[in-house]
Order: C-alpha cells, then sequence, then structure tokens
C-alpha cells in the first residue's frame, strides 16, 4: 500500500494562486492508494473545502472519508483522508487533540492498517500533549498504525519522546519550503508490525508551485 500525506495550504500556491486543480494534479503524480491532507478546509465559518468533491471525482480515482461534521468541509480541523475508489475503510474516527489552538486529527482503518493523519501544533509543549494523546488512542493498535502529517517539528533528533517507545520515526526528506526545502517539517512514525520499503519526497511536475510544502510518501508492507 502507497501512503502520502500532503499539506496542502488550503489549494494556495507559492505563486499566491488558489487553484485545487493543480493540487489534484500533484496527487495523481503520486499515485498512492490513501492520502493524508493537511490544510485542506478553509479556516472561516463552516469551513468549505479547499478541493471541491466534485473536482476531486471528476479529476482523480479518489473517494473523500467520511469525516467531516458538515456538508461544506471534507476534513476535521483541516484534516482529510482521500482513499482510491473501492478501498472501502473498516473503521473512521475523529481525535480531539489538546493545545491552544484548536487541533485535531483523522482515523482510517484500510487494508489491515491504522492510518492516522495529523497537523501539530507550532509550539513544541503542544505538540507533545498532542502526540501523547494520539499515543494513547492508538493503545492496543499500535503494532500497525502509521501517523503522518505535518509534524511542525524543527529538530530530526528530539520533539517525538512521545511516540519514540511505541514508534519509529521516518522523515522522508526535506518538505519545506517548496521553493527551496532545507527542513523536514512533514513525517512518518509507525508501529513495529509494518515494514517501510521505499519512501521519498515528491517535488518533480507541479509541486513546487501547488502548495508551500511538498508532499511525502511512503510504501509499506505487513504480513
Amino acid at each position: 500500500m502507497k501512503i502520502a500525506s500532503y499539506n496542502i495550504r488550503k489549494a494556495l500556491g507559492t505563486d499566491r494562486r488558489r487553484d485545487p486543480a493543480r493540487i489534484l494534479k500533484v496527487l495523481n503524480q503520486i499515485d498512492a492508494d490513501a492520502v493524508l491532507l493537511q490544510e485542506a478546509d478553509l479556516r472561516l465559518g463552516p469551513r468549505p473545502t479547499a478541493l471541491p468533491r466534485f473536482l476531486i471525482s471528476q479529476e482523480t480515482d479518489y473517494e473523500v472519508a467520511d469525516l467531516a461534521i458538515n456538508d461544506v468541509s471534507i476534513g476535521w480541523h483541516g484534516n482529510a483522508i482521500l482513499l482510491r475508489r473501492g478501498l472501502e475503510p473498516a473503521r473512521l474516527e475523529r481525535i480531539v487533540l489538546p493545545g491552544l489552538e484548536p487541533r485535531g486529527a483523522v482515523l482510517a482503518e484500510v487494508g489491515g492498517v491504522t492510518l492516522v493523519g495529523a497537523h501539530l501544533g507550532l509550539m513544541r509543549r503542544y505538540r507533545l500533549q498532542q502526540m501523547t494523546t494520539i499515543r494513547e488512542h492508538l493503545k492496543g493498535r499500535e503494532i500497525r498504525a502509521l501517523i503522518a502529517g505535518d509534524f511542525n517539528e524543527w529538530s530530526d533528533v528530539r520533539g517525538y519522546e512521545p511516540w519514540e517507545k511505541n514508534f519509529e520515526l521516518l522523515l522522508p526528506g526535506r518538505s519545506y519550503h517548496a521553493r527551496r526545502p532545507f527542513v523536514a517539517l512533514d513525517g512518518i512514525a509507525h508501529g513495529r508490525g509494518l515494514r517501510i520499503a521505499e519512501m521519498g519526497v515528491e517535488s518533480g511536475g507541479a509541486a513546487r508551485l501547488a502548495s508551500d510544502h511538498l508532499p511525502i510518501w511512503a510504501r509499506i508492507e505487513h504480513d
């Protein structure tokens, strides 16, 4: 199974143009089975989606996982999951995260793997609390769990302590800023029952223009 994670910045590109079709073009380049999105919905009001559902259906082979709490969003606190058409989730969950600003994570069980998409806070103090909440929510399911998203951690040697015992942390590469990547803000944490066969950062085609983050991806295997 190929997994991708992408902070799409509400489809606002580095050229200051909001272009959802360009985001979908990047996702088609990656060709993942499941995509964990951050900043998929706008912040104000009822949080309308930055990626219209009709456009997702028209331009891709993805379906939106049913995680939104209204008809205009596609996610929860901006986190959304797209699944390749025909890939049915066994379970979907929304996870409330602690912090100074409203945050949440989303979960989908697909093909025997528990996927969690998250956009963690800007302050490390709250990120650590949010990691602890996700770890506790996954208790009993850690072995085949994979967490991916914009972790907002600028260090690659500390800041992930709540996950160190149960998960292996992987940073596929520098994903921010898309025009000139210099830091790995986007990452993956997975349980011991999963193996990462390969992983990377998508930087070709429209990726350097579509958002200020580059998408990351990983191909996972399990027994």
